[in-house]
């Protein structure tokens, strides 16, 4: 329980940081200097109002110069990304479960809300990704890394294969993320596109009922969030599910 704790701070405080990667990344800015500072009035960021989660409490959302409401983005963010790094600590019960899965975790939150912001995944969250996802994977568990790499292809392919079915619909961006999702996952991957797929029918659903269907099937969806959520997913079921497949269905 401990080590859970030490994990949600450390999700906590990288969730912080994660939120200047979601900012500065696709406007190619800087991810270390300046310092943060307020959108609204440009003032640094004192470091005993950086305290993730805590400080947006006590200023009650609000910028300590000049009271300008903060977005609850920061907060809810921080809260996400510490819930997942100590939930991954306490599912897996090996160092590369663990690790692979904290490093996914960290990789998707940012590369979601750019997405949502921005319409896109940059390379420089996908393809660090996959380097770092080959590195861990054969250090931590090289026994593993022909399974990850083979669900990594698959996953990759399988969006590649809907892109080029219906341009437009899905982009590079959502085929890289999910190969590299593979490459942390594994065959649990799988569950993470079913629920990608399965979350994002159910949005456009949503959406069509409330503008009908010729508005609703122009409403552009980014498909990164639903990836994310769908990893997310996997990170604490997906290895089950897939065994559970396996024992019923195939042998």
């Amino acid at each position: 329980m401990e080590v859970a704790v030490l994990a949600g701070v450390f999700g906590a405080t990288i969730g912080s940081f994660l939120n200047v990667v979601a900012y500065r990344l696709p406007r190619h800015e800087s991810l270390i200097m300046p310092r943060s500072r307020c959108p609204s009035c440009g003032a640094p960021v004192k470091p005993y109002d950086n305290i993730p989660i805590i400080s947006y409490l006590l200023l009650r959302g609000h910028c300590r110069s000049c009271r300008t409401s903060i977005s609850p983005r920061y907060p809810l963010v921080e809260t996400i990304t510490a819930a997942c790094c100590a939930g991954a600590v306490l599912t897996h019960d090996t160092a590369s479960g663990v690790v692979l899965s904290v490093t996914l975790i960290l990789l998707v939150v940012p590369a979601a809300l750019i997405d949502l912001e921005h319409r896109i995944i940059p390379n420089l969250i996908t393809g660090p990704g996959a380097a770092l996802a080959l590195v861990l994977g054969m250090a931590l568990d090289p026994a593993g890394e022909p399974a990850r790499l083979l669900a990594g292809a698959a996953a990759a392919g399988f969006l590649l294969l809907a892109a080029l079915a219906r341009p437009g619909g899905m982009g590079m961006g959502d085929v890289k993320l999910a190969g590299m999702m593979g490459l942390f996952l594994g065959p649990a991957v799988a569950v993470a596109l079913l629920v990608a797929l399965l979350s994002g029918v159910l949005v456009g659903a949503v959406i069509i009922a409330r503008k009908g269907a010729h508005e609703g099937r122009r409403t552009a969806v980014p498909f990164g969030p639903f990836l994310a959520l769908g990893a997310l997913v996997a990170v604490f079921v997906g290895q089950p599910i897939v065994e559970l497949y396996a024992g019923h269905f195939l042998s």
